[in-house]
């Protein structure tokens, strides 16, 4: 691949963005892509924003990715995704998980959660990817699976399913929950 591409995950401290990026990134070293990645986390306190940025192809010579660059938003939260749009590049692709995490000023209601998310999102990118991946994740066993679903969802995204991805899982997670994030894997895949 001549092209690079570029993948920004979004999300909320504590969804697993970090890990899932990390699975990506080592898997994509393996197909032999010169891959770089950063992560933007204010995780001081769980439930701050985390952004990770992945860039593979021949040759990178940043992971950084700027605004209207991003070929591929994962969004672990419905808000995440509208803060992050603008980085999606025209044509580009959105994941979105249909899950909501709500702010401070939500909680004690000051602020309302938008409605409408969902739509709003379609309407501004014809190729997004609606996954219910918190529902799924704890259908197969627990929700904290849900970035691996997500993972799995932009594997086959990006047509990246040539790679034995169970063994890089196994490399990067604890093997008490090998099991449960390979069924995730499988269930984003078939999304």
């Amino acid at each position: 691949m001549k092209e690079t591409k570029s993948i920004l995950f979004v999300g909320v401290g504590g969804q697993g963005i970090i890990l899932a990026s990390k699975i990506l990134t080592e898997g994509l070293v393996k197909f032999g892509y010169d891959v770089k990645m950063s992560e933007v986390h204010g995780m001081a306190q769980r439930g701050g924003s985390v952004t990770t940025q992945v860039r593979f192809g021949e040759k990178v010579y940043s992971p950084l990715i700027g605004v209207g660059e991003a070929d591929v938003i994962v969004s672990f939260e419905k808000v995440e995704a509208v803060r992050w749009l603008e980085y999606l590049k025209p044509g580009g692709t959105l994941v979105v998980n249909d899950y909501e995490i709500y702010s401070v000023p939500v909680l004690v209601g000051t602020e309302q959660y938008p409605e409408g998310i969902i739509e709003k999102l379609k309407a501004a990118v014809p190729n997004t990817k609606m996954v219910d991946a918190a529902k799924k994740a704890e259908e197969i066993g627990n929700i904290k699976a849900q970035n691996v679903l997500m993972l799995g969802t932009l594997i086959k995204a990006l047509g990246l399913t040539g790679l034995d991805w169970e063994s890089v899982i196994g490399e990067l997670v604890d093997k008490r929950f090998y099991e449960l994030n390979i069924k995730a894997l499988k269930e984003g895949m078939s999304v």
